[in-house]
Order: C-alpha cells, then sequence, then structure tokens
C-alpha cells in the first residue's frame, strides 16, 4: 500500500480513486470503524454499570428502560454503520470503491470524503429516494 502524510487530502487533479486515494480512504474508513468499536464497547460497558432496573420506584425503571432503549438504538446503528465500513473496505480491495453501484460512474471525492461509506452517485441516490418516496406513498 502507498504511504501517505497525515495531511494529505486527494486532490481532483490526480487519477481518480489512485493508489494514494485508496490510502486515504481506507486510512479514513478503519479509524471511523475504530472510533465507533471504542464508543460502542464504552456505551456498553456503562450501560451494563448503570442498571436502574432493580430500583424499588417505577418512575426510575422507567426512565432507565427508556435510557436503555436509546443506548441500544445508537449501539445497532453503530453495528451496521461498521457493517458498511466493512463493505467499503471490501470495495477498496476489489477495485470497485468510488463507482456507483447503478451506475458505475464515480462518485466523486467530495461525497466520499463527507460520506466514505457511499455506494451510490448523488444522481444514483436522489433517484433512489424519489423511488422510495413513491412507494413510500402507495
Amino acid at each position: 500500500m502507498v504511504k501517505i502524510s497525515k495531511t494529505y487530502i486527494p486532490k481532483d487533479s490526480e487519477k481518480y480513486m489512485c493508489a494514494k486515494h485508496l490510502a486515504y480512504f481506507k486510512k479514513k474508513l478503519l479509524d471511523w470503524k475504530n472510533d465507533l468499536k471504542k464508543s460502542s464497547n464504552e456505551a456498553l460497558y456503562n450501560s451494563s454499570m448503570n442498571d436502574n432496573s432493580t430500583s424499588a420506584d417505577i418512575v426510575d425503571q422507567a426512565s432507565s428502560y427508556t435510557e436503555k432503549n436509546v443506548e441500544m438504538r445508537a449501539i445497532n446503528r453503530q453495528i451496521k454503520l461498521i457493517s458498511k465500513i466493512d463493505s467499503a473496505l471490501t470495495r477498496i480491495q476489489n477495485g470497485t470503491y468510488g463507482f456507483c453501484e447503478d451506475s458505475g460512474e464515480p462518485i466523486g471525492l467530495k461525497r466520499l470524503m463527507a460520506r466514505p461509506v457511499a455506494t451510490l452517485s448523488i444522481a444514483a441516490q436522489e433517484k433512489h429516494e424519489k423511488e422510495e418516496k413513491v412507494f413510500a406513498d402507495d
């Protein structure tokens, strides 16, 4: 893998998804995944330590249940995001990262820098969202 500096930012003047771009996004994805794992582990640990379910006060029990429910939903979102990050890392390995799943066109550096797990170009994403809205309205 190509070495890049810590301050490197992909440029449009470089060949799209060149080795430098791939190294940058791989590092960005791995760092993001590590941060998510760390925060998920901390949340799970803190959740297990703050167990008020044995409290005699029904309001405390309800409050604790609600807090745990919110925490678990956040952890589930993080787990889904980790799965998307793993998929993006697989796409980096197989050479399909940065290209739209629908059209095969480049997704674009700006979009990938904002959302490194993106699988659709902006045009394909908008089309997908419109189709979802049409089905949701039926």
